[in-house]
């Protein structure tokens, strides 16, 4: 085992939700030198074709993380490890901070065709494909943005890749949306934690509007211009949002989260042309996280 590789421990957690190691045309190759490889990529950063050769060919390594990537392998894995995870009740639900973390695009990371990618069955869109491939252009280059919900652990519940010049506030909805951990002993999958979080940048009537009517409690601070434009309506403005300040107190534990998740390489410098595959890159070093104890 190198270093960094999946111990025995965090191995036995994975291999029960792992794809089938077959496919056409013959048996895949062993899935925990594979899987290690490609966690050795999101750790390091390194070029494809820089594997070391303890993981066996780059080119496997490479197009197994693409497929998964397509297919939405990744994002039920990271499902799969979420449930056991809760199972064992160590999920807190209680609060969960949302937030966003700007990455910058490598220079491999432009020039991809506009027509739609290559996918591994004929006909199929990969899951996660954008048409704008997740990048934006400002005064420092190409650049994308990673937005999440983090639990009190400090580990991702769910993710979301855009261009790094959109705003936080509108991305919200949809980052709580993907929040789903399937209940192993019957019933709903979970998808609300007791409470969100959030900075200045997430304060608008349509997500407090959103939250309500999930019966979810917030802890979102209002900007001085909006209270400044409530108070100028009167009574038309509406009542002043409720905001707890020691909840709030809470909101490093996102923060922290963004920082665990760019510890990798490959996530803090996006090198994929193809946001689908970046996302699933994204996903893996979630999965990592997961599996720690």
């Amino acid at each position: 085992m190198g270093r960094g590789d999946l111990t025995s421990r965090e191995w036995s957690l994975l291999r029960a939700h792992l794809p089938p190691a077959g496919g056409r045309g013959g048996r895949w190759s062993d899935h925990r030198m594979v899987v290690n490889g490609m966690l050795f990529r999101v750790r390091t950063g390194v070029p494809w074709r820089d594997l070391p050769e303890r993981y066996g060919s780059w080119k496997t390594v490479c197009e197994r993380h693409r497929r998964w990537s397509a297919d939405g392998a990744w994002d039920r894995i990271l499902q799969a490890v979420q449930a056991d995870t809760d199972l064992a009740g160590r999920v807190d639900w209680s609060m969960a901070g949302v937030d966003s973390t700007s990455c910058r695009a490598h220079q491999h990371a432009a020039g991809a065709r506009k027509a739609r990618p290559r996918v591994p069955r004929k006909g199929t869109t990969p899951r996660h494909h954008r048409p704008d491939e997740g990048l934006g252009r400002s005064g420092g280059g190409l650049t994308c943005k990673i937005h999440l919900a983090g639990e009190g652990g400090c580990r991702p519940l769910a993710s979301l890749v855009t261009p790094g010049q959109w705003g936080d506030a509108p991305q919200m909805t949809e980052v709580l949306g993907r929040i789903r951990v399937p209940r192993l002993l019957g019933g709903r999958p979970r998808t609300r934690p007791g409470r969100v979080s959030g900075d200045k940048a997430y304060s608008s009537r349509r997500n407090r509007r959103y939250l309500r009517r999930r019966q979810i409690k917030h802890t979102i601070p209002e900007p001085k211009n909006q209270r400044a434009n409530r108070r100028r309506k009167g009574s038309a403005g509406g009542r002043p949002s409720g905001f707890d300040q020691e909840h709030y107190r809470r909101r490093n534990e996102v923060e922290r989260t963004v920082n665990r998740l760019k510890n990798f390489r490959a996530v803090a410098t996006r090198y994929e042309k193809r946001a689908y595959v970046f996302h699933g890159t994204v996903t893996a070093a979630t999965v990592r996280l997961w599996l720690r104890p």
